[in-house]
This record gives structure tokens, sequence and C-alpha cells, in this order.
């Protein structure tokens, strides 16, 4: 597992989703991974890592097509979203952010993508990379489809000026639930 993410170089930040100790007393931490298939954890020794308390989360509710966002356990926002069509759906599970990748302007995708530590689960390539899914924002032919509807590859598009507040938040390793 590489300490930088691949395309961005910025640090890896990894969803601890458990602790344990060994025989000798040792901490472990169960960590999610950012690699297929969707949902593979791993161990890490605790002694290795730097563990931060992460005080945003973010819920996408795929059939409400909705994205909710919360700050130490409380809703402050939410807004409808576009979501993954029927043949290119937006993988559920629990994820987090990966990398913040600040889009150049009049990008199709806004000003900001949002990389996730989810892949599609049909689409293994895409755009270049890795099948990798986003939240991210939308300009150009992406204003097609509306706001509520299920019409992307399995990205979660959004608002311009909602992806831009959420990329001031949503830093890498924040959690991820899509149901």
């Amino acid at each position: 597992l590489a300490t930088r993410a691949a395309g961005t170089g910025g640090q890896v930040r990894l969803l601890v989703l458990g602790t344990r100790r060994d025989a000798a007393g040792r901490r472990w931490l169960r960590v999610a991974l950012p690699q297929r298939p969707n949902g593979r954890s791993g161990w890490i020794d605790a002694n290795l890592a730097q563990v931060t308390r992460v005080r945003w989360q973010v819920e996408i509710a795929v059939r409400a097509r909705r994205l909710t966002v919360f700050h130490d356990g409380r809703r402050v926002r939410s807004w409808r979203v576009v979501v993954g069509a029927p043949r290119t759906p937006t993988p559920r599970g629990l994820f987090a952010v990966y990398a913040r990748v600040r889009q150049p302007p009049g990008s199709e995708l806004g000003p900001w993508a949002l990389h996730l530590t989810a892949h599609s689960n049909v689409l293994f390539d895409y755009g270049g990379g890795p099948g990798r899914v986003a939240m991210h924002g939308r300009s150009g032919p992406l204003l097609a489809d509306p706001l509520g509807t299920a019409a992307s590859h399995g990205c979660i598009r959004m608002r311009n000026a909602n992806v831009r507040w959420l990329a001031a938040r949503a830093a890498p390793g924040t959690p991820v639930r899509i149901r």
C-alpha cells in the first residue's frame, strides 16, 4: 500500500474500521483499502500510523438521489444529486474520500472532483483511470442531466457551488456511506 495517492501525490488517509491487540499487546488497525474489490480491508500496525478524528461525514442515498453532509453527527447540508444510471450504478458501501482534485477551468467536472475509495462494479477503466468513483460538479454536456436523476457512469454529480463547499470540508479520509 503506497503512502502517496496515485495521480495526485497527496498523502493517503485510510478509514479505520476497527482495532485489535495481538498476543504481544501490539495494537492493530483494520482499515478500508482504496483498491478493488469494493469493501476490501486490511490490518496495519497502529504504531506506524497517525490516527486523527474526522468530524465530517457524507451520506449518499442512491434511491432518493440525495447527498447529506454531517458535522460531528449533526446534519448540516443536503442536496439533490445525479447518481449512476441503471447500467452503470453507483456502488454501495462505506468508502472514504481518496483525493481532492482541483479541475482546470472549464472542466465538465466542475471546479473539484473528490475521488473516493469506491470503484465502479461495471467499468474497469474510465477516462484513463481505474474506474474510480468521484463526487464532482458539472458543466457543459453534464448539465443536460437534471439533478435528482440517475444518469452518470457511477459518479455523484452536484451543483458546482455545492462541490466547492464540500471540497473545503471533506479532506482525504472523510467517510462516505453510499446506500
